[in-house]
């Protein structure tokens, strides 16, 4: 398996809350949606469905998982399925966490290892959304295959950013 990451950042590497205004407001941050009217283009959908491919599955940290299937699970439509029926690998440094969604998988202990060994199983991408936290604990052991990256023209100035401090 390949581990691809599909991000949406802006110009100032900032990743929290692109989807909704309450999605993510650590630290009191204010900006979130800023990328929502340009996440539903349809050349988006097209391009984030051609590079995950037909086969593959989700790997999310502890708080992107609870954020992302909670909030599609409440609202419903199409990636309410998609995301609980696919298998879904949930990073947390706690071995105690609840999963509540179908096919959910606690990686728990040592990431980077669990995450080296499901590399080396044959499939599809697992693909990464949001999870910046484990995205940069992968970076150093070179566990990142591919970073798609969809970049706004959008300054913020503050908020979690992908790389760097957060």
């Amino acid at each position: 398996m390949r581990v691809l990451v599909v991000n949406h950042v802006t110009l100032d590497g900032v990743l929290q809350g692109p989807g909704r205004p309450d999605e993510d407001t650590r630290d009191g941050f204010r900006h979130g949606g800023w990328a929502q009217q340009a996440a539903n283009a349809p050349e988006i959908t097209t391009a984030l469905s051609e590079r995950m491919g037909n086969r593959f599955s989700w790997l999310f940290g502890r708080r992107s998982y609870e954020d992302m299937l909670g909030h599609w699970n409440e609202v419903g439509g199409p990636f309410k399925d998609g995301l609980n029926q696919t298998t879904k690998y949930v990073a947390s440094s706690s071995p105690d966490i609840n999963l509540p969604w179908p096919n959910s998988i606690l990686l728990s202990g040592d990431v980077p290892a669990a995450v080296s060994a499901l590399r080396e199983q044959p499939g599809g991408n697992l693909v990464i959304m949001g999870s910046g936290q484990l995205i940069r604990s992968l970076v150093p052991h070179a566990l990142v295959d591919e970073l798609f990256l969809m970049i706004h023209p959008v300054v913020l100035g503050s908020g979690r950013r992908l790389f760097g401090p957060t």
